[in-house]
């Protein structure tokens, strides 16, 4: 479907294959956020990741000037909420007990990706508002018309809130963790930031490595042996098989595979050998951009007490200092993320629903949802091993 409005021109697409790579990408590259890139997208629908049968029906948005691609908005029509890392039960419950429909849905979001970076793709020739502007009322029109309960926009830019909630829609806060770089100049530095305590405990798990002859290397882009991208699915897989019902094992093995061959410059992955074996102990995979990093997946093949933590928390955190990373991302869950130096911060997700008493039900109690959320923060905040760099004789 395409619409002239205003010179500008508005098309949908089933998939990320019919836009051009590189005209994608000159909106996406300067957000400095990879999971919204061309070759992200397109590993995730093509790999049948996110398919229709899994619950995606890819429906990206494209707003064209004088034929130039100036305006995108990754979009996917949804019937369930699996893989997005919002659960939104209570508001299917809301919508249930009023009668209202909830399924189907609309979400902005790299799907299977629950890292805060998700905002319209806007050439920055063309003023940001009134893309936006035709973009929002676009999805207005195309809910009403087809019948979805809601337009969500999850994993957004917290930068990008007040300006989205101008077009109607509401901020729900998530709870998340992030490690800041305050200019440390080694891990030891940053031990300093904590109480005694904490910093003889890391200290402890990292000899404690030692002694089982545990060594660690960080190999990002080419270094990356090949056979690792069929290891690192292995390791995603046997992770999440262990949570049972509780799994988010949501990325097939042609994800992995083609990751050799797409976003490798964006790369990094943590891996754990026993001595001189070259056979891999544990790996854990990130992605990195400009002065962040993400952690994104994590698995062992055999069971080493705090290689988990090792691998995923401070062998990237002893790499970020070295390589200029101001903001490391770690994934979600686990208060043993707070004691080990990872603020709670939040994330946020925006919604706006079709039927107006649905809209005015979520906009009347989701404050005191956030408000609930903020305690929970600040009480994630808590537990932080605070300690003073004039108290480091441990």
């Amino acid at each position: 479907m395409t619409d002239i409005l205003d010179g500008l021109e508005i098309s949908w697409v089933p998939s990320i294959t019919e836009v051009d790579r590189e005209e994608w990408d000159c909106l996406a590259k300067g957000l400095n956020f990879p999971f919204l890139e061309w070759d992200w997208l397109r590993l995730i629908e093509q790999s049948g990741s996110a398919s229709p049968e899994s619950g995606w029906l890819t429906a990206h948005l494209l707003v064209r000037y004088e034929g130039k691609l100036v305006g995108a908005a990754p979009l996917f029509v949804r019937d369930q909420s699996e893989g997005e890392f919002i659960f939104d039960r209570v508001w299917m419950e809301v919508a249930k007990k009023g009668g209202l429909t909830y399924f189907p849905k609309i979400v902005g979001m790299s799907p299977f990706t629950p890292a805060s970076g998700y905002r319209f793709l806007i050439s920055p020739d063309l003023p940001d508002k009134r893309i936006s502007g035709l973009i929002c009322r676009t999805l207005d029109r195309f809910c009403s018309v087809n019948g979805l309960g809601s337009c969500a926009f999850n994993f957004v830019d917290p930068d990008w809130v007040t300006e989205m909630e101008a077009f109607g829609y509401a901020a729900w806060k998530h709870q998340g963790y992030v490690w800041e770089n305050h200019d440390y100049r080694d891990f030891d530095h940053w031990l300093l930031t904590m109480n005694s305590n904490r910093r003889k405990t890391i200290r402890r798990e990292r000899k404690a490595l030692r002694r089982e002859n545990v060594r660690v290397e960080i190999l990002t882009g080419y270094d990356i042996p090949d056979s690792y991208f069929d290891l690192m699915f292995r390791c995603y897989e046997s992770t999440n098989d262990k949570f049972g019902v509780w799994s988010c094992k949501y990325l097939t093995p042609r994800f992995f595979d083609g990751l050799k061959h797409s976003m490798r410059e964006n790369l990094m992955f943590t891996v754990a050998y026993r001595g001189d074996d070259p056979d891999p102990l544990a790996m854990s995979m990130f992605v990195f951009s400009g002065d962040r990093l993400w952690g994104r997946y994590w698995g062992c093949f055999e069971e080493v007490r705090f290689l988990h933590f090792e691998l995923c928390y401070y062998a990237p955190i002893e790499w970020a200092m070295k390589n200029g990373i101001n903001l490391y991302d770690p994934g979600m869950g686990g208060e043993h993320k707070a004691r080990r130096g990872f603020f709670s911060t939040p994330s946020y997700s925006l919604h706006k629903f079709t039927d107006p008493s649905m809209d005015l039900t979520f906009k009347t109690y989701i404050q005191e949802v956030n408000n609930l959320e903020n305690g929970y923060i600040s009480e994630m905040n808590e537990l932080m091993p605070v300690g003073s760099p004039e108290n480091s004789e441990d």
